[in-house]
């Protein structure tokens, strides 16, 4: 759903999934220092939205998701996937409960185009439940804003009636594009799903433990490989922040091949998002082997890259660490 602000003074639209928000309005390094600076705000608005109603929502979004929900405080931000039996990440979304007792509704945001497919695995899994399913992506529009950040990873999302939105920004102001936002998310190590993660990622190869993955609760699919991973330590995999070569004035595109050595070096992982950090310039995320050395020089489409550490390969709690 193309948003509004694209029709703002100076606002370019982002391409491939993010297309319908903008990626800047007019300089994507200056806006980068407003957001750090505890200023502006960024229109996630092509992000789906989905609402969980009803008295049972919490104990059943507990039991079948990764996440500690039962006791979930109102108003506070928290992540939870959905996994497959074999655990590999099948759903990421990010919301919070308004506290509405029996009358009130668990809201969260996923990646564009992902609502649906959320919606059928949990209208699908009610059962008996007291709990109603709904894609309210038509209503709500997702934001974040630096200044109502708090604590907790997800902190500073708001979700804002979307007939309202321009109205929203005429008070949140000055808009910040998508490219300064993902840059600040890819420096802080935070995966998107379906772009840093493929069918076979692991929520412990991801950096989602702790986050979005909470180990001490009941069974939940996928739970016994979570646990496995956690307690042996050394997944197969691990995410890791890469600082590109910064002498071409491009970036490599998402799924690329991550090359150990030169362009005939093996592969080793694929590249996910990537961008132009206003300090560090050009950075991705990638996946790559769990064994690949931290100092190793890799390439990806003919650029050097060097890696920084994520997920810690060689310890047994694969927590992200603050950065």
């Amino acid at each position: 759903m193309r948003s509004p602000l694209l029709d703002l003074p100076g606002a370019v639209a982002a391409d491939g999934v993010d297309r319908d928000v903008a990626a800047h309005y007019g300089s994507f390094n200056g806006e980068q220092r407003t957001l750090e600076g505890g200023a502006g705000f960024v229109d996630l608005s092509h992000r789906d939205v989905v609402r969980v109603a009803g008295p049972d929502r919490l104990t059943w979004l507990h039991s079948l998701t990764t996440q500690h929900l039962e006791a979930l405080a109102p108003k506070v931000w928290t992540g939870a996937l959905i996994l497959s039996p074999q655990g590999h990440v099948e759903h990421a979304f990010f919301g919070y409960d308004d506290g509405l007792g029996d009358e009130g509704a668990f809201t969260a945001h996923t990646e564009p185009g992902a609502g649906a497919a959320l919606v059928e695995f949990l209208d699908r899994m009610r059962f008996m439940m007291r709990v109603e399913v709904a894609d309210v992506t038509d209503e709500l529009a997702v934001t974040w804003r630096p200044s109502a950040a708090g604590a907790g990873p997800y902190a500073g999302y708001e979700l804002v009636p979307r007939d309202q939105l321009s109205t929203y920004a005429e008070a949140a102001g000055p808009p910040c594009g998508l490219w300064a936002f993902e840059a600040l998310r890819i420096a802080r190590g935070e995966p998107r799903l379906g772009l840093d993660t493929d069918h076979r990622t692991i929520p412990n190869e991801a950096g989602w433990i702790g986050p979005a993955v909470h180990l001490d609760k009941g069974c939940y699919r996928g739970q016994e490989t979570v646990a496995r991973v956690h307690t042996l330590g050394r997944p197969p995999r691990r995410l890791t922040l890469l600082h590109l070569d910064g002498s071409e004035n491009r970036l490599p595109t998402v799924g690329a091949d991550l090359l150990l050595g030169g362009p005939d070096g093996r592969v080793v992982g694929f590249v996910g998002t990537s961008a132009r950090h206003h300090e560090l310039g050009p950075i991705a995320l990638a996946m790559v082997k769990r064994n690949v050395p931290l100092d190793a020089q890799l390439t990806v489409e003919g650029m050097p890259a060097a890696q920084e550490v994520v997920v810690d390969p060689e310890v047994g709690l694969h927590v992200r660490p603050l950065r």
